[in-house]
C-alpha cells in the first residue's frame, strides 16, 4: 500500500470532456459531487492491480472510486466506513464492485463478503461475472474451494475460509451472518427494513466496510441513498468531510425555471457537456452519438434521470409504503402459484410516457393472481407486445384507462387485437382501487413478488376521486404504472364483456 497522493498522481487522467490524442472524447473521470474523510494511504491500487491480473481493466474513474473508497487511516484501518457511488446506468459500475470484492477475497482476507441486490437476477449476474474472472485466472482459481451454484445460495468459498455470498435483499436476508464487507448494489431501492437486516451484522467486526452502488434516486424507494446524499451535500457545503462517508456522484445540475438566459451555474440538459459531466463511461463503453439517440427517444424527465443522473430523493424515510404496508404485500407472495384463466390484461403508462406496463390478472385458489408481464421504457413496443399476448392467451378483456397516459394507444390496440378495449369510467376506477385495497387486506391476492409492482406500492399515494380515491399518478416520485395496470386488470376479471375461451394455464414465460 502506498500513499494516497502518489496513487492519485499515478492514475491515468484523460481530460474530462476533452478529446485524447486519439480524438476520443471522455466523460468526467472524477465526479462533480465528492466528499471523503482524510486518508494517508489507500489499498485501491492493490485492487486495481489484482483486477488487471484477472483480466478486468478498469477505467480511470473506476480506479478513482477504489482509491478514494479504500483510503486508510494512519493505523491502517479504513478511513470511510461507508462508501457510496452514484452513476447513471450502463457506465460500468460493476467493474469497481468486482475489483473491491476480489481484493477482499484474495488480499484483504475479509472472512465474509455479502453482495446484495434488490432483484435476485441482478445478484446472480454479479456472481456469474466475478466467477468468470476468477476461473480465467489460474492462481486465483486454485485458491477456490467451491463455487456454490445452488439457487439462493450462490457464492465463492476459498480454501482459507473466505466467503463471498450473493443474495437478494428482503426484510430478513443477511440476518445471522457477520459481514466484514457488505456491498449494496441497486442502492436506489434500499430502505429501512433491508438496512436493519444487514447493517447490524457488522457490529462485531473490528474494521468493516459497507459499499453502496447504484444510479439516480427514484423517489420513495431511495430512502438510504437519500440519507447518504444529504450527508454528503451537507459535508460539502460545510467544507468539512463526513468522518465516515466517502460519497461520489456523477450527475448534471440542470437549469431551473428561474435561471437567466446567460446562467453558467447550471447545465443545459440537452447539451453534450451535461452528458460528459454525468457519464464517466463516455469514451469507454458509451458515446455521445448513442446518448443523442436516447435524448431523442426518451421523455425529458426519463432522460434526465436515466442518463444525466438527476434523481428524485425523499426527504426522509417516512413516506414509503403509505397506503399498503410492505409486510402485508410481501406476505401475499406465492412462488408456487399455478393460476388459471380467465385472464384480464391491462396497460398503463407514466404521465411522461417514458415507461409503460402490461399486467395480467387471473384466478388462483378463489382469489386473484397478478403478474407484471412487461415494464419497459417508452411506448412504441406496447401494441405489438399486446397483440402477441392476445393471440397466445385469448384474454377475456383488455383494460385501459381512456383518460390516462395509455389512452392514446386504444385505437391502435383495438385494430391490432380485433376486439374492443374496456375503458372504465371514473367511478369504476375508484371501485377498482377500492377492490384492490380490500383484496390485499383480505389476503385474496397472490403474486410472484414482481419488483416493479413492489416499487410502485412503496411510493404509492392516494388522490381523491369523487367520494372515493384512486392512485395518484403525479407528484409521487416513482413510476406507478405497474400498480395502476394491476388494479385495472383485477377489475377486468369482473367487468361485463363477451367472454373469450381460455387458452392455457399461466406460466412464468410470456
Amino acid at each position: 500500500m502506498t500513499s494516497l497522493a502518489s496513487e492519485r498522481s499515478a492514475a491515468p487522467k484523460p481530460a474530462s470532456g476533452q478529446p485524447a490524442s486519439s480524438g476520443t472524447v471522455y466523460g468526467w473521470q472524477t465526479p462533480p459531487i465528492e466528499t471523503a474523510p482524510a486518508a494517508i494511504s489507500t489499498a485501491g491500487q492493490e485492487a486495481v492491480d489484482l483486477a488487471r491480473r484477472a483480466g478486468l481493466h478498469l477505467d480511470p474513474w473506476q480506479e478513482h472510486i477504489l482509491r478514494v473508497g479504500m483510503g486508510e487511516k494512519p493505523d491502517g484501518s479504513w478511513a470511510a466506513f461507508e462508501v457510496a457511488f452514484n452513476v447513471p446506468r450502463q457506465n460500468g459500475k460493476g467493474g469497481a464492485i468486482e475489483a473491491r470484492e476480489l481484493w477482499g477475497l484474495f488480499i484483504g482476507g475479509e472472512e465474509l463478503i455479502l453482495h446484495s441486490a434488490h432483484e435476485f437476477k441482478t445478484a446472480k449476474n454479479a456472481f456469474k461475472r466475478i466467477e468468470r474472472l476468477i476461473r480465467q485466472t489460474p492462481d486465483l482459481h486454485k485458491r477456490v474451494k467451491t463455487y456454490r451454484q445452488t439457487v439462493g445460495e450462490e457464492g465463492i468459498e476459498l480454501h482459507s475460509g473466505q466467503l463471498l455470498r450473493f443474495i437478494a435483499r428482503s426484510k430478513g436476508s443477511g440476518r445471522g451472518f457477520t459481514g466484514h464487507l457488505n456491498v449494496m448494489d441497486e442502492d436506489m431501492i434500499l430502505g429501512d427494513n433491508e438496512m436493519d437486516a444487514l447493517l447490524p451484522t457488522m457490529a462485531a467486526v473490528p474494521d468493516p466496510q459497507i459499499w453502496y452502488a447504484g444510479s439516480a434516486g427514484i423517489g420513495s424507494p431511495s430512502v438510504q441513498l437519500a440519507r447518504l446524499r444529504r450527508r454528503a451535500l451537507a459535508a460539502i457545503e460545510a467544507g468539512i468531510p463526513d468522518p465516515s462517508l466517502a460519497y461520489m456522484e456523477w450527475s448534471a445540475d440542470p437549469h431551473r425555471d428561474e435561471c437567466p438566459p446567460d446562467c453558467t451555474a447550471h447545465d443545459d440538459w440537452q447539451s453534450d457537456e451535461a452528458v460528459l459531466k454525468s457519464n464517466p463511461g463516455i469514451g469507454y463503453r458509451l458515446t455521445l452519438e448513442k446518448v443523442a439517440r436516447e435524448r431523442a427517444t426518451l421523455s425529458r424527465a426519463g432522460y434526465m434521470r436515466e442518463r444525466l443522473g438527476v434523481g428524485d430523493y425523499p426527504s426522509d424515510g417516512t413516506d414509503t409504503w403509505q397506503v399498503i404496508g410492505e409486510d402485508a404485500w410481501r406476505a401475499l407472495a406465492d412462488p408456487k402459484a399455478k393460476p388459471v384463466g380467465p385472464y384480464a390484461f391491462s396497460i398503463d403508462a407514466t404521465p411522461e410516457r417514458d415507461h409503460a406496463a402490461i399486467v395480467v390478472a387471473c384466478t388462483w385458489r378463489g382469489g386473484t393472481h397478478l403478474e407484471v408481464i412487461e415494464h419497459r421504457p417508452g411506448m412504441g413496443w406496447v401494441v405489438e407486445r399486446a397483440k402477441q399476448l392476445h393471440e397466445k392467451w385469448g384474454p377475456r378483456c383488455w383494460v385501459v384507462d381512456g383518460g390516462g397516459p395509455a389512452g392514446s394507444l386504444i385505437p391502435d390496440l383495438e385494430e391490432a387485437l380485433g376486439s374492443t378495449v374496456v375503458q372504465p369510467k371514473a367511478r369504476e376506477i375508484a371501485q377498482a382501487t377500492g377492490q384492490f385495497y380490500d383484496a390485499v387486506a383480505d389476503q385474496s391476492i397472490s403474486h410472484f413478488d414482481p419488483p416493479p409492482l413492489a416499487v410502485a406500492l412503496a411510493g404509492a399515494q392516494k388522490r381523491p376521486l369523487g367520494d372515493a380515491w384512486a392512485w395518484a399518478r403525479r407528484g409521487v416520485g416513482v413510476d406507478i404504472s405497474p400498480l395502476v395496470a394491476a388494479t385495472l386488470a383485477k377489475w377486468g376479471l369482473g367487468a361485463e364483456v363477451e367472454e373469450q375461451p381460455n387458452r392455457d394455464i399461466l406460466s412464468n414465460v410470456w
